[in-house]
């Protein structure tokens, strides 16, 4: 059975989604053409980035559609990522909020896909 270890988000524009996820991540792409990008996240997995208008076959998803969830240790960590995204002008669609599985709160990438940090209760 293949692995699921990598996401691809389809974006307007492949150098300013560059630049969003290099200040994000901390790191450059370890891939890069005028029309597509990818990163590694953790262990194997990886992040591309594909120019909506020429993947084939055309995408059929309104832009921002997707969410990318990334885990933190705890809580805690939660509210300082938030801290860190907001004071660097990220926008922010939903605060700090406490739901039945954990502390959350979203980001935008800009193409509005959703970046969901969030700590699984009890930790």
């Amino acid at each position: 059975m293949p692995e699921a270890n990598f996401v691809i988000l389809y974006v307007e524009s492949p150098a300013a989604s560059v630049t969003f996820y290099e200040d994000l991540l901390g790191r450059p792409p370890i891939e890069s053409s005028p029309t597509f990008a990818m990163f590694t996240l953790h262990g194997e997995s990886m992040l591309g980035l594909w120019s909506r208008s020429t993947v084939e076959p055309l995408p059929a998803a309104a832009p921002g559609g997707s969410e990318i969830g990334l885990t933190v240790d705890r809580a805690a960590t939660v509210d300082a990522v938030h801290d860190d995204w907001h004071r660097r002008g990220i926008v922010i669609a939903q605060p700090p909020t406490t739901m039945d599985f954990g502390r959350t709160f979203v980001a935008l990438d800009p193409d509005g896909h959703r970046l969901r940090v969030f700590a699984q209760t009890g930790r």
